[in-house]
């Protein structure tokens, strides 16, 4: 056969000594993120400086509780609640939509003149009236994603569209939550760089917890599961890190067990002031510098002044009657390592 022949091969062995397989360095070592997927994705921790943050606009969806108006109430449940099951609006004040999305756009204008990217998930439709809350369909850790399974119908199928924008980012997907298994991103804490909490509850099952423990067991991280108490459905609503050794907890909802552990782990934690429940929803920008509700001005000032955390306030008091605050509307995509 000639040399020039296009069917030509190299012999296999010498093919392969010379292009074969590199597994070595690994997917996370030093330089192969940036030179493989195009920056160092993810985050260890939830309060290392933040870079780039998931979101999504409000929902038009939400134009249908004024049209329904005082049809959709239910006094027994303290709510609005559509007949279909696809949204509900906490207390008997109807939306205003306008203060709404203005303080939505003052939240992504804080981000931004922080030096955050802002990465804007698409609309989802009128139907998913929940989606603004884009720390539900993942989780983030060193290196990529884990794509979540949520547990309520209405807020299912939100998780095609996540995914599409974050691999559209280019940050690698590690794992996606498959079976019977539910897993929200708002009851996944990271607390060190090899150790993450998961609250199981009504949203956020055992089965879901079994993959996602195996799945960051190949990346290195150990998931310990707390069982969250009653109906709270989300770890995010009861604590959040504000550096490596301190805490924000809202120790009426926080499981007791879930206390301990923290402070075995030399964490100190701060109680947020009595009437204060959402002041867990907060957003750290970097270490003891957060993003913090407006109108919590009690548990703002006792962090600042005992404790040394920069408050930046933000408001955004409207979306919290939607059952989300700022914590849950965000999902960190990069933090520095």
């Amino acid at each position: 056969m000639l040399a020039t022949d296009p069917t030509a091969v190299m012999p296999d062995a010498k093919f392969h000594q010379i292009l074969g397989p590199v597994p070595a360095p690994g997917f996370r070592d030093e330089g192969q993120l940036e030179a493989v997927w195009g920056r160092k994705w993810g985050a260890k921790n939830e309060f290392g400086r933040l870079r780039s943050v998931l979101m999504r606009r409000p929902s038009a969806g939400l134009e249908e509780i004024l049209a329904l108006g005082e049809a959709a109430w239910r006094a027994d449940l303290d709510c609005y609640l559509d007949p279909n099951g696809n949204w509900y609006w906490a207390g008997h004040e109807l939306p205003d939509l306008e203060l709404l999305h203005a303080q939505f756009d003052g939240f992504v204008d804080v981000l931004e003149r922080n030096g955050v990217d802002v990465v804007m998930a698409p609309d989802d439709g009128s139907r998913f009236t929940k989606s603004v809350f884009t720390r539900d369909p993942l989780v983030t850790v060193p290196g990529g994603a884990i794509i979540g399974r949520m547990a309520p119908l209405m807020r299912r199928g939100e998780e095609q569209s996540i995914t599409q924008t974050v691999a559209a980012q280019g940050m690698p997907i590690i794992g996606t939550i498959t079976g019977t298994g539910l897993v929200e991103g708002g009851s996944f804490m990271k607390v060190r760089d090899d150790l993450a909490f998961f609250g199981t509850s009504v949203r956020c099952n055992a089965e879901g917890y079994r993959q996602l423990a195996g799945i960051l067991a190949e990346q290195g991280i150990q998931v310990r599961r707390v069982s969250m108490p009653g109906y709270q459905i989300h770890i995010d609503l009861c604590c959040s890190m504000l550096d490596d050794d301190l805490a924000l907890v809202n120790t009426r909802i926080a499981p007791y067990d879930f206390l301990t552990e923290l402070w075995d782990l030399g964490i100190e934690t701060v109680d947020v002031e009595p009437g204060e429940d959402w002041a867990c929803n907060l957003l750290s920008l970097d270490r003891r510098t957060v993003l913090f509700p407006s109108h919590l001005t009690r548990t703002a000032e006792k962090l600042n002044s005992e404790y040394g955390v920069e408050i930046i306030p933000v408001d955004y008091r409207e979306i919290n009657k939607n059952g989300g605050g700022l914590h849950c509307s965000t999902m960190e995509l990069q933090r520095d390592w």
